[in-house]
């Protein structure tokens, strides 16, 4: 057992392939390199893309440039055009040693070349020099991510800690969030080919962006008194005011923070657009702005959607949700009016995976009993 975990923390010796196809090379390289390297060895171009393609990649490829079939510069131009392969090192095998042979080859993409025949001090310190830098792109690019998945998780948790503080305060439950920001990502999903949005939607990124900012469309909720935000009857028209200044009360926090840190946060670009303006009607009609048709952004536009139709289905502490079929008519005939008619043609053929969502995060009766406990607490009348 104990053997077993110390062969267990010894470092793996790094790998390198060996392309050549004079049987004499390949035994000098084999017994230069062999103790302190993990050799592949082939006589063939054609032969070396097959190990690579089935294999682990290689740490660094020695390759010679003359070959039957398919040469070394060959070789080379296929692996430098593919993403997976194009970062592997290369270091050419040749006796062809003009400038412009040294010229190609370093246009081609590789790091080195070693005159034949070869000397063994010089193949020692150029394979260890390589095979060096090379270890330590490797560990820059994986800290790189590391750092950027850090990044990331924060950005997630930021998210949601202040949509969660919205939803505290709000009639809405946790599972609102959710839902939302899953049917956001459906329809951008759906729509990321289509003509009127693929300039914006073509970029899985975006689309990820848009469901992480998606949580934040009700942050400015945060300001609205409880008296107003909790009534669950109708507003009175200086209520229904008072209401409607929460987009521009979270559009006024996010800018907020960014100007405490001093620079426009990117990630927050969409989410500021989603606060802001996803009670912007398609006719016009809308608030905060009355921004109309392809005026207002394609991300309010998805969130738009996204909450009326959750507002609908969704049971309340004063009223039961309505059916699916009953909401998505009320969405449908909105189109034109209150959303944009293009997505709403997209809703009609995404409905059925809309309810799929709703079905997976409904709202239970425990959710619903720490809303009725908050509200009694807050001194509001749940029956209006």
């Amino acid at each position: 057992m104990m053997t077993t975990q110390i062969n267990d923390l010894t470092p793996r010796k790094p790998t390198i392939l060996v392309v050549d196809d004079v049987p004499d090379n390949l035994d000098l390289i084999g017994e230069l390199l062999g103790d302190t390297y993990k050799l592949r060895m082939t006589n063939s171009g054609k032969k070396a893309l097959d190990i690579i393609k089935n294999s682990a990649l290689p740490h660094l490829i020695l390759l010679d440039v003359m070959m039957p079939e398919m040469d070394g510069y060959e070789v080379c131009r296929q692996l430098k055009s593919q993403s997976h392969t194009q970062n592997i090192p290369i270091i050419f095998l040749t006796a062809k040693i003009s400038n412009d042979d040294e010229q190609k080859g370093f246009e081609l993409g590789a790091v080195d070349y070693i005159a034949k025949p070869i000397n063994p001090t010089i193949l020692l310190a150029r394979v260890k020099t390589h095979i060096d830098l090379y270890n330590k792109t490797l560990f820059l690019e994986e800290l790189v991510e590391k750092r950027t998945q850090e990044i990331s998780v924060i950005q997630d948790v930021t998210v949601h800690a202040l949509a969660s503080l919205a939803e505290t305060r709000d009639n809405d439950t946790g599972n609102h969030i959710r839902r939302t920001q899953n049917y956001v990502k459906l329809l951008a999903q759906h729509l990321r080919f289509h003509p009127s949005y693929s300039h914006f939607l073509n970029q899985e990124t975006i689309i990820e962006t848009l469901y992480k900012s998606a949580p934040l469309h009700d942050i400015g909720k945060v300001g609205i008194p409880d008296a107003i935000l909790l009534k669950p009857g109708r507003f009175e028209p200086e209520e229904f005011d008072i209401m409607k200044s929460h987009p521009a009360l979270g559009l006024n926090a996010i800018l907020h923070a960014e100007k405490e840190l001093g620079i426009e946060v990117p990630f927050l670009k969409y989410a500021k657009e989603i606060a802001y303006s996803h009670h912007e009607k398609w006719d016009g009609s809308g608030y905060p702005l009355g921004l109309a048709g392809n005026d207002i952004p394609i991300s309010a536009r998805l969130m738009a959607i996204a909450d009326v139709y959750d507002a609908l289905i969704s049971q309340r502490i004063y009223k039961k949700g309505m059916p699916h079929e009953k909401a998505v008519n009320i969405i449908v005939d909105g189109k034109g009016t209150h959303f944009d008619p293009e997505m709403i043609e997209a809703f009609v053929e995404l409905h059925d995976a809309f309810n799929a969502i709703a079905l997976s995060f409904a709202d239970s009766s425990e959710d619903m009993a720490k809303k009725i406990d908050y509200l009694h607490h807050a001194n509001i009348d749940v029956n209006g």
